[in-house]
């Protein structure tokens, strides 16, 4: 061990879970350190899982030391001083309660919960913990994406004028073939909603994040196109192969609502895993009174930019390539034009996580912030349940930066 890296605090971390979610977030502490001079050095120091084998084969593959089957006993141990949690939704709040309370520092995939009792409870946790200088976050991992980081500078700005509105979109079409297993995803008991709190809670966030405004009202309709489908046997991300029998979907597949932000604007939101063709497509425009900014994930180095002010035998919208060193996050990779893709955003994660937890600042988004968003979701559900009529969203917290 070097000098310089006897004086720099250490994190060593425990990650809970393992599958998609796991590969991504194991990205992105491996080589977040390799990139970034991070305030601390980092220990992918144990993986844990329900199933030893697989697990253990998690471990060998992402590069964590070791790997381990009990959640509670990782979290109890000396060595542990940070719990990232990529687990299905059903197990957040318990596990991340259990992990503040133990002094550990969080990040927990979104949505926060399944309900808003539980994130509620997480986000009491975390804020008791943060008296103690125990700090949590919730991984809205597209928040990081350069594009979209500089798209919410550039409205701060003020280059769009007022926010009049938006629309905001996350198509998906890996549900259209009506033989795809019953994953865990589709299981209200474990996944807690569908398409609504899945994807739909990116755009939320994204949303408010983006203007710097909350949803406070909604009116939505949801629903499930395929109700039954066959028995899982195995799966891995969001493949899998079908065992014999069939059982109920329990969430919605498609979410249509439209919101209203706190300054009045309106916002259209379409999450759906039944947009035939489109594999990862979400959206966001931003229109204003003196410009619009669009973003598109299927073309994630840029925006695209309109501005009312130039003349009008000039104006159209103006694709902007967020690949050059001052624009956020770019600086530590490539030279200009040298792309940046989806598993980025999670090393930006951890890069901002980890200066949060060495400085002792406030991470963002918060718990408090991943509960505005679980507001949302719920507000949407009573929505629907009641013909589409106007809920206003329970309470609200500043979309902080």
């Amino acid at each position: 061990m070097t000098v310089r890296q006897a004086q720099r605090p250490v994190l060593r971390v425990a990650m809970i879970g393992h599958g998609f979610m796991g590969a991504t977030h194991s990205q992105g502490w491996r080589t977040a350190p390799h990139v970034f001079d991070l305030p601390a050095d980092i220990e992918m120091t144990v993986v844990v899982g329900r199933n030893a084998t697989a697990t253990a084969d998690a471990a060998a593959k992402w590069g964590w030391a070791e790997s381990a089957t009990d959640w509670r006993e990782v979290i109890a141990r000396d060595d542990i001083d940070l719990v990232d949690i990529v687990t299905p939704g059903d197990s957040h709040a318990e596990i991340a309660i259990a992990a503040l309370e133990a002094g550990k520092h969080v990040l927990c995939e979104k949505p926060l919960a399944n309900t808003v009792d539980e994130a509620e409870a997480m986000a009491d946790a975390a804020a008791r913990a943060a008296a103690r200088g125990i700090r949590a976050m919730v991984g809205f991992t597209y928040r990081r994406v350069p594009a979209v980081t500089f798209l919410r500078d550039l409205i701060a700005e003020g280059v769009v004028g007022t926010v009049q509105q938006v629309r905001a979109a996350y198509r998906q079409d890996w549900l259209v073939d009506p033989q795809m297993p019953l994953a865990w995803r589709l299981q209200k008991e474990h996944a807690g909603s569908g398409a609504l709190g899945d994807i739909g809670a990116h755009i939320i966030d994204m949303t408010q994040f983006v203007t710097g405004q909350t949803v406070d009202a909604v009116s939505g309709t949801i629903d499930t196109i395929v109700k039954e489908r066959p028995l899982l046997g195995s799966g891995s991300g969001l493949s899998g192969v079908a065992a014999e029998g069939y059982g109920e979907v329990t969430v919605d597949d498609v979410a249509i609502f439209t919101g209203r932000l706190s300054s009045g604007a309106l916002v259209s939101f379409e999450a759906t895993r039944f947009a035939t063709g489109r594999k990862n497509a979400l959206t966001l425009e931003v229109s204003g009174d003196m410009g619009a900014l669009a973003f598109d994930l299927e073309d994630l180095n840029s925006l695209r930019f309109y501005d009312r002010t130039t003349p009008d035998d000039r104006q159209g919208f103006t694709k902007i390539l967020v690949t050059e060193a001052r624009h956020p996050y770019v600086a530590a990779w490539w030279p200009p034009g040298h792309m940046l893709g989806y598993e980025h955003g999670f090393s930006h994660q951890v890069v901002d996580f980890v200066t949060a937890v060495a400085e002792g600042s406030d991470p963002h988004p918060s718990f408090a912030e991943g509960l505005s968003v679980q507001r949302v979701l719920d507000a949407v559900e009573r929505s629907a349940e009641n013909e589409s009529s106007w809920v206003r969203v329970a309470v609200s917290v500043p979309a902080s930066t």
